[in-house]
């Protein structure tokens, strides 16, 4: 199994990048975010991959974080949704747009993407809702471990990809786990908060989703 790829952008397609490691040309195929987030050609590049294996098929997906790569997993792992899905669902929303619309139940937002229909949506959204906990508090510990340090690494500043506030998301996430919260009704409550402001941080993600808990009436 290819896990990671390290190497020089030789070129990049319309969906795919072909990275030069050694002397030797992987093709990659990439979400549309992840693409606009590779340095140019000729400049280092490094990516997390997965490898899909069929009868008359090798084909590498590649991404610039781990939980990116997590999601992409699990959405194959739904039915009805393909590599090609699971990338389009990754381009349309991002990995954090991902679990904060699983998280939330959405599937409008799901729906979204190109070539997803109501009933696939609403699979995703059904099948994974309770994975959206253990993806979103897996983010928080990659960023304060540098595990997504490897997007940082590789993009130039006209590059770069917007920051995430995925570390504060799994700690206000751990925090409602700890004060005896479902994971399902903490990771919605989190979502919705670090949806209404994105810029928040631990506490006040935390605030606002123990008001977005609390009894109503």
């Amino acid at each position: 199994m290819i896990g990671k790829l390290s190497g020089r952008v030789d070129y990049r397609g319309v969906d795919h990048v072909m990275i030069d490691v050694g002397g030797v040309g992987y093709i990659v195929y990439c979400s549309d975010r992840t693409l606009a987030a590779l340095p140019p050609a000729g400049q280092a590049v490094a990516l997390y991959t997965d490898l899909l294996v069929r009868e008359d098929l090798l084909q590498l997906f590649g991404f610039t974080t781990l939980v990116e790569k997590e999601w992409h997993r699990l959405l194959m792992s739904v039915q009805g949704v393909g590599a090609k899905a699971s990338m389009a669902i990754l381009s349309a929303l991002g990995a954090d747009g991902v679990g904060r619309a699983i998280a939330l139940g959405d599937m409008n937002s799901v729906k979204a993407a190109k070539g997803i229909g109501p009933k696939t949506a609403q699979r995703v959204v059904n099948e994974l809702k309770d994975k959206a906990p253990g993806v979103m508090a897996m983010g928080g510990t990659l960023q304060a471990a540098k595990g997504v340090a490897i997007a940082e690494v590789i993009e130039t500043p006209a590059t770069a990809a917007p920051p995430t506030n995925a570390a504060a998301e799994a700690e206000a996430l751990s925090a409602l786990g700890n004060l005896g919260y479902a994971p399902g009704e903490a990771a919605g409550a989190v979502a919705e908060a670090a949806r209404d402001d994105p810029g928040a941080d631990v506490g006040g993600l935390i605030k606002a989703a123990l008001k977005l808990l609390a009894p109503k009436g």
